[in-house]
C-alpha cells in the first residue's frame, strides 16, 4: 500500500482543520434561526394585544423590559446547567419552555401573569442563544469561523425579518398567531435532533467565575455591548428622530428597513473578511469607525432621503459586524467550557447594552433635540474605538 508523503499528510491535516462540521453548525444555525423567526412574530404581537386591552404604554414598556432582565439573570446560569444535563438536552428544554410560555400569553389574560411569562420565555430564549452560538463557534474551524458566523448572522436576520411579515399576514386575532409562533419555536428542535450526537463537549469546569469572562476578551464583549445599545436604542428611537427632522412615519420606517437589509446582505462578506485579517480587532476598529462617521453624517443627510437610505444600508451592515466579528474573535481566543462561559458573558453584555442604549439616546434627544440621536450614538462608537485601539497597541497579539 502506497504511503502518503509528509507534504501530503500535512495538506490533509490542514484540510481537516479547515473543514466545517456542517451538520453541527447547520443544526445550531437552523435551530436558533427558527427561534428568531418566532421572536420576530411574537414581539410585535404581544405589544399590539396589550395596546388593544388598554394597557398604558408605560406598563407595556415595563413588561417588555422584563426580557432584558431575564437575559441578565439567565446568562450566568446557562453554562452550569448545560454542563450538568448536556448542551442538547438544555437546548431542547429551553425550546419546550419557550414554546409553552409563548402559548401561555394567549391563555393567561390577567396582565400580571405576563411578567412571569416574559421571564420564563426570555430566560429560555437567552439559553438558546448562548448554547447555539457556543455550538456554532465550536463547529467552525479557526480559518472559516468568520464565514460560518456571518452565515449564522444572515440567516438569523432573515428569521427576524420574516417574523413581522408573517404577523402582517395573520394578524393578532384569535389563537392562530400564538400557535404559529410556538409551532415555529418547537420546529427548531428538528435540526437539533438531526445533530443529536454532535453536541460540543462541555464537561470540564471553566477556570474562574462567570464574571471573569466579561473582561477576558474585552474587545469582544465591549463590541456586543455597544452593538446592543446602538441596535436597541437606534431602532426604538429612530422613528422619533425621523419625524423630528421632518420625515413621515412611513419614510422613517423605510429607512429602518434599509438598515435591516444592510445587516442581511453584509454579514457574510464581513465574516469572510474577518477570516483574512491578521487580527480581528483591526476589523472591529474599522466597524466602529464606520459607525462613528455614519452617525455624525446623519444630521447632514436629512435633505436627501435616498442618500440617507444608502448610507444607512452600509452603516447597518458594517455596525452589525461588531456582533459577527466580536463573536468570531471570542471563538479565536477561547475554547471548551471557557468558550461556553464567554458566550454567556457575550449575551449578558448584549442584554446590558439593550438596557443602556434606549435610556442614553432618549436622554440625549431630550437634552439636545434631534441631533442628540446622532451624538449619543457617536459617543458609543467613540468609546469603543478608543478601547479597541488601546488593545491593539498595548494588548498584545491576537491568539
Amino acid at each position: 500500500m502506497e504511503q502518503s508523503t509528509p507534504k501530503e499528510l500535512a495538506h490533509e491535516a490542514k484540510q481537516q482543520i479547515q473543514s466545517i462540521d456542517w451538520l453541527s453548525a447547520g443544526a445550531a444555525i437552523g435551530s436558533i434561526s427558527a427561534v428568531g423567526l418566532g421572536l420576530g412574530l411574537g414581539l410585535p404581537l404581544l405589544s399590539v394585544i396589550l395596546e388593544r386591552r388598554g394597557i398604558p404604554a408605560t406598563l407595556i414598556g415595563a413588561n417588555t423590559a422584563v426580557a432584558g432582565i431575564a437575559s441578565l439573570i439567565a446568562a450566568p446560569l446557562v453554562t452550569p446547567i448545560a454542563r450538568i444535563i448536556g448542551v442538547r438536552t438544555a437546548m431542547l428544554a429551553a425550546i419546550v419552555l419557550s414554546a409553552l410560555s409563548g402559548l401561555g400569553f394567549y391563555y393567561l389574560v390577567p396582565f400580571w401573569t405576563w411578567f412571569p411569562l416574559r421571564l420564563v420565555f426570555h430566560f429560555s430564549i437567552t439559553a438558546l442563544f448562548v448554547l447555539s452560538e457556543f455550538w456554532i463557534n465550536a463547529a467552525a474551524p479557526p480559518a472559516r469561523r468568520g464565514f460560518v458566523l456571518g452565515l449564522y448572522a444572515t440567516v438569523l436576520s432573515l428569521g427576524f425579518a420574516i417574523g413581522p411579515w408573517i404577523f402582517s399576514r395573520i394578524g393578532a386575532d384569535g389563537p392562530l398567531p400564538f400557535f404559529v409562533g410556538s409551532g415555529v419555536i418547537l420546529a427548531s428542535a428538528l435540526p437539533l435532533f438531526m445533530a443529536w450526537n454532535r453536541q460540543p463537549c462541555l464537561t470540564e469546569r471553566a477556570r474562574g467565575s462567570f464574571w471573569r469572562f466579561l473582561y477576558a476578551v474585552p474587545t469582544a464583549t465591549a463590541a456586543v455591548l455597544i452593538f446592543g445599545a446602538v441596535e436597541a436604542g437606534g431602532f426604538a428611537l429612530f422613528p422619533i428622530f425621523g419625524v423630528r427632522i421632518g420625515l413621515s412615519e412611513s419614510a422613517a420606517a423605510q429607512l429602518l428597513t434599509a438598515v435591516g437589509l444592510g445587516n442581511v446582505f453584509m454579514q457574510i462578506p464581513i465574516g469572510l473578511a474577518s477570516d483574512r485579517v491578521r487580527d480581528r480587532r483591526t476589523l472591529l476598529a474599522v466597524c466602529s469607525l464606520v459607525g462613528l462617521v455614519g452617525t455624525l453624517c446623519l444630521p447632514l443627510l436629512t435633505a436627501n432621503w435616498w442618500v440617507m437610505a444608502f448610507v444607512l444600508f452600509i452603516w447597518g451592515g458594517v455596525v452589525a459586524g461588531l456582533y459577527t466579528v466580536g463573536l468570531a474573535h471570542l471563538g479565536a481566543r477561547l475554547s471548551g467550557s471557557e468558550l461556553a462561559s464567554a458566550n454567556a458573558a457575550f449575551i449578558f453584555c448584549y442584554a446590558l447594552g439593550m438596557l443602556i442604549g434606549p435610556q442614553t439616546i432618549g436622554l440625549a434627544m431630550d437634552a439636545a433635540g434631534p441631533n442628540g440621536f446622532a451624538w449619543s450614538l457617536a459617543l458609543f462608537f467613540s468609546v469603543y474605538l478608543v478601547l479597541t485601539l488601546v488593545r491593539l497597541v498595548f494588548g498584545g497579539r491576537q491568539a
